[in-house]
């Protein structure tokens, strides 16, 4: 399928759509899956506020949201995604969260602030000038010395394209780059306090190297 007269907003909802039909199987792939665990206690350690307000982005069926409030249960997370039936298992999976679909180019409509945001693995759905914006508004809406995490598969940007995954479907994935990221994020006033990358098995035996990013705002 040709990118060039698909619209980001169409991208967007085949890629819901396609998590919306396999949302359990998703489920039971990540619910338990531990490769990211460590960059998840670096982002709670790095918020020492008692009761913080955290705004999830793309919670998928709540495995992200399950693991910081094992670590931290006094969190009020807000979870948020675009895939209706996502929202269902994430509900099922954290009942004490509270949920609400959103898209994530959308924060500013929600009119508050919050003390963190976690923003795991939305980047490969969002174009490089959806991605600086979402920065740009992350900032805006964090609280002073507020945490932006940030996860997405690292590669050449003009490598994205359309993916074929297992579920046989077609979905267009945005690869992102360190540089255009840390530089966005020192733009906007945030300092990286964490950068890493995991090497992540696909089903078919090669790895995609991912890339994990916590900056706090100055």
């Amino acid at each position: 399928m040709s990118s060039d007269n698909v619209s980001e907003s169409e991208k967007t909802a085949i890629a819901v759509s396609v998590f919306d039909f396999h949302a359990e199987a998703y489920q039971d792939r990540f619910m338990d899956f531990d490769l990211y665990n460590d960059s998840f206690d670096l982002f709670c350690d790095a918020i020492p506020k008692a009761n913080a307000e955290i705004l999830e982005l793309a919670c998928g069926p709540g495995n992200i949201t399950r693991y910081l409030l094992k670590k931290r249960p006094d969190f009020r997370i807000l979870a948020t995604d675009l895939a209706p039936r996502m929202l269902e298992f994430a509900r099922k999976n954290n009942p004490s969260a509270s949920f609400m679909e959103l898209d994530s180019r959308d924060i500013l409509s929600l009119g508050k602030t919050y003390d963190a945001i976690m923003c795991g693995f939305c980047l490969p759905y969002l174009s490089k000038e959806d991605t600086l914006q979402l920065i740009a508004d992350s900032a805006k809406i964090l609280h002073p010395k507020g945490v932006l995490y940030l996860s997405t598969m690292e590669d050449d940007y003009s490598k994205s394209g359309w993916k074929t995954g297992s579920s046989g479907k077609e979905v267009y994935m945005h690869y992102h780059e360190a540089g255009y990221l840390t530089e966005a994020l020192e733009t906007n006033g945030f300092e990286v306090i964490d950068l890493r990358r995991k090497e992540f098995p696909e089903k078919d035996g090669s790895l995609t190297i991912d890339l994990l990013i916590t900056a706090r705002l100055r």
